[in-house]
């Protein structure tokens, strides 16, 4: 596989330390960082570098954008993803946005107009490429059976970690979801069913929960019954394995970007504290947003209010939710 100058852009999470190592393993050739400073201090992006022997700290995204074939979005908020891509778009270079990939139908659309002019956009999360997916639908189908409901379930949050159980169903399912509806609550967590028009369905539990859960999926044909776990320690390795190869140009796209951002179109719809329990919303619902919000403000005094990039920060010492929201609910 040929070679990319690689750029990585906000380094909010714990993604940009877990990745490098699996793009030099696969070739790449990570040139350059630039961090915006959401959530770490000024200087920490030479840290980065010198940690993982980056040679290039960049101090603006034209600069990166004139440097790099490739950029990988890291930033935690998620409405910085547009402005972060377009540099790099405009310049004729490719963006890799991590997950959630947006937050409102807005940059959705932005991203919909930007595949239509040609740029080359992909991404969100690695739970769409997990082995044990693959592993699943690999089976043959006369012993399987064609998947008529699937239960899928994590912790953590509604949206910004429940993506992750979002792109698993539809990795599963397929895509094309017709309709969603919030079922209500229970146990703290939100049950959400999404539902496709042949009449296949799938369920969601998401949001807080009294211990980090990872993501597992129970899956249920005809002809069998399936329960596995979904991701793991080589999650990002599939996802960058799958992708790679469109970026350098010797393969298509895995999905269109209409397909791509399913999994947030679907999240946007329910979840909302205001949407009673039985409520079907037919997606993309016009005007809907993902905000996120926290308790205490940062530690480094960044003051955005949103998650902590370290995921483990944030479960010890916030308790952060994201909602989506209607314009009918108060914030």
């Amino acid at each position: 596989m040929k070679a990319l100058k690689i750029g990585l852009v906000d380094l909010d999470t714990s993604h940009p330390a877990a990745w490098l190592p699996i793009l030099r393993d696969l070739g790449q050739d990570v040139v350059g960082v630039f961090d915006g400073g959401t959530v770490w201090p000024e200087g920490y992006a030479a840290q980065f570098a010198e940690r993982f022997a980056v040679p290039r700290v960049f101090h603006t995204l034209e600069e990166a954008a004139d440097t790099v074939d490739l950029a990988i979005l890291h930033a935690t908020n998620w409405d910085l993803h547009i402005p972060r891509a377009e540099p790099f778009l405009q310049a004729g270079k490719a963006v890799l946005i991590d997950k959630p990939i947006v937050g409102n139908l807005r940059d959705a659309h932005t991203l919909l107009e930007w595949e239509h002019r040609g740029a080359r956009i992909s991404g969100g999360s690695s739970a769409r490429f997990a082995s044990q997916i693959r592993d699943y639908l690999a089976q043959d189908v006369e012993t399987r059976g064609e998947p008529h409901v699937a239960f899928l379930a994590n912790g953590v949050d509604e949206f910004n970690y429940a993506i992750h159980a979002y792109a698993g169903l539809l990795a599963i399912m397929g895509t094309g979801v017709h309709g969603v509806r919030a079922l209500g609550t229970a146990g703290g967590q939100w049950q959400v069913e999404l539902l496709w028009a042949d009449g296949r369905r799938g369920v969601l539990s998401i949001g807080g929960t009294e211990k980090w859960l990872p993501c597992g999926a129970l899956v249920v044909s005809g002809r069998s019954l399936a329960q596995f776990p979904v991701g793991g320690g080589d999650g990002y390795r599939h996802l960058l394995e799958a992708l790679l190869p469109y970026y350098a140009g010797e393969a298509p796209a895995p999905f269109s970007v209409r397909d791509l951002i399913e999994p947030e179109l679907a999240a946007m719809q329910p979840g909302s504290r205001c949407a009673p329990a039985g409520s079907t919303f037919p997606y993309p619902t016009c005007g809907w947003t993902i905000r996120a919000t926290m308790g205490p403000r940062s530690r480094r005094g960044t003051g955005w209010r949103g998650w902590r990039g370290c995921s483990t920060w944030r479960r010890r010492h916030t308790r952060g939710r994201c909602a989506a929201r209607p314009p009918c609910c108060p914030d």
